[in-house]
């Protein structure tokens, strides 16, 4: 059975491009996107002088506007707001909700900006019980995860990335050879 190439690539054509011109036009669009993580998670025990032990709990919160426009009405929202201080220091205030919750309101983060939301609170309070989600104008943020890395030269990122671009060639061509094999087999 002999396959007429003509016929599907004129089928195939606008779908590839359908796909293709809603992912170019995702991947240039110019968007705001936060994304958040948590910067560590902590517990201490403080025993001041002559007084018994007090447990003390901490975590960050770090958000970032990894788009190319400004994320607008950020609201961090909490089920409990403990104190905490934002660094560096940005324009804020606290919101209270009609269900008891309470956010955090910062007006603007203009693209590529990052800020840390540090967390103080004491028991019976947890980390699960603070934080409720991330959002603004433009929609949520998307939470990563996130881990400790070791840095190499840049020399070693470029070394990878040619040894991998190589790679993906040299399987690109065993399929295409493997394909045009199989084609021309009687």
């Amino acid at each position: 059975m002999a396959i007429d190439w003509n016929a599907l690539a004129t089928i195939a054509a606008p779908i590839i491009a359908l796909f293709l011109g809603v992912w170019i036009d995702r991947w240039f669009e110019s968007r705001a996107r936060l994304i958040s993580y948590f910067g560590h998670v902590a517990s201490f025990q403080h025993a001041p002088a002559n007084a018994p032990a007090t447990q003390v709990n901490t975590h960050q919160v770090v958000l970032r506007n990894a788009g190319r426009r400004a994320a607008t009405n950020i609201r961090l929202t909490h089920q409990v707001l403990p104190s905490f201080i934002t660094w560096p220091m940005v324009v804020h205030h606290v919101a209270a909700l009609p269900n008891g919750q309470q956010d955090i309101v910062i007006p603007t983060l203009v693209p590529g900006e990052q800020i840390t939301i540090s967390y103080l609170y004491f028991p019976p309070v947890t980390v699960a019980q603070v934080n409720a989600g991330i959002k603004c104008d433009q929609g949520f943020a998307t939470p990563i995860p996130v881990l400790l890395q070791r840095q190499f030269p840049l020399w070693v990122y470029r070394l990878t990335s040619t040894l991998k671009i190589a790679g993906l060639i040299a399987i690109i061509y065993l399929i295409y050879s493997a394909l045009s094999a199989a084609l021309r087999w009687p």
